[in-house]
């Protein structure tokens, strides 16, 4: 009897269980009481990434670069004016601590691939430059790396790439943080921490673990503010969008602006309340935020 196939999705149903299935089931049959749905995710996520690293390795180590070193190259090339830049910014882009970056530009320096000088601005500042050596390096090594990313998505078709990269996305700002367009008029007056950070604070506390945005600060003069809505308040719910992401509340801002309210659900510490936010006309002209970077704070500001 031929399989019923699934709107979109016409393979999905036929993937071979993998070894992470594997130890699902073991673990299951062992441990009943326990929720090992998580690791669905977080080991492949793991072992894609050992496999996709060794490739990496072999790729970049035919032109004498190891990952970390072609990272300073190309970030580099990609954030660099040509006058350098800052030590402290290669950091905060490649999210390293001050210790490793200087031993990593050493060792750069030493095979001719980086320069370091003082920052005629401020003495107490370094600027890192791409040598010529270094330039050329990268101009080889950047397309073989490209196509090998590309290789190794192979059984991935153009959509299911896409989609990968958008769960991703939606998951890595939660680590790096958000904040509003410039363009963007609308504000809620609202500094809020991610749902695993929520789920933490409560836990410790010993109050009940949520899925939610943790309210860290409020700015007396928004709105938000003016709906009540107080520090330490953990937003769950936006009319029938669970907030478990950045994302979902954009989404219901994005439903509920032509309305120009924001009713929430929200939980303070043990009492269930609800709080209306009054939007106004600027709500229908949000725009994309943006990252904090991979050294953000993991916090959304709104």
């Amino acid at each position: 009897m031929p399989v019923k196939k699934e709107a979109g999705d016409p393979d999905h149903r036929f993937i071979p269980r993998d070894s992470v299935d594997a130890a699902q089931k073991a673990w299951r049959r062992r441990r009943p009481e326990l929720d090992f749905d998580p690791m669905g995710v977080w080991a492949r996520l793991t072992r894609v990434r050992t496999r996709i690293g060794v490739e990496e390795e072999r790729i970049l180590g035919a032109y004498g670069l190891g990952p970390a070193a072609f990272a300073v190259l190309a970030t580099l090339a990609r954030v660099g004016d040509g006058s350098g830049l800052s030590q402290r910014r290669l950091m905060d882009e490649l999210d390293l601590t001050s210790g490793t970056i200087s031993l990593r530009m050493n060792r750069l320096v030493e095979e001719g691939l980086v320069e370091r000088q003082g920052d005629p601005a401020s003495r107490r500042n370094t600027l890192i430059t791409l040598t010529g050596r270094g330039r050329e390096l990268l101009e080889r090594a950047l397309p073989a790396h490209l196509e090998n990313e590309r290789r190794m998505l192979a059984a991935l078709s153009g959509a299911e790439r896409e989609m990968l990269a958008t769960l991703l996305r939606k998951l890595l700002v939660e680590f790096e943080g958000s904040v509003a367009s410039p363009e963007t008029r609308f504000r809620l007056g609202l500094t809020l921490a991610p749902a695993h950070v929520a789920i933490s604070l409560r836990e410790s506390v010993g109050l009940e673990p949520l899925a939610g945005l943790l309210v860290r600060e409020v700015d007396e003069t928004g709105p938000a503010a003016r709906a009540g809505i107080r520090t330490g308040d953990v937003l769950v719910r936006a009319a029938r969008r669970e907030l478990r992401s950045i994302a979902a509340l954009y989404a219901a801002i994005g439903e509920q602006a032509p309305s120009g309210k924001l009713k929430l659900a929200l939980v303070r510490g043990l009492r269930r309340e609800r709080a209306t936010i009054r939007m106004g006309s600027a709500a229908t002209d949000v725009k994309l935020a943006a990252t904090c970077g991979r050294a953000g704070t993991g916090e959304h500001r709104l």
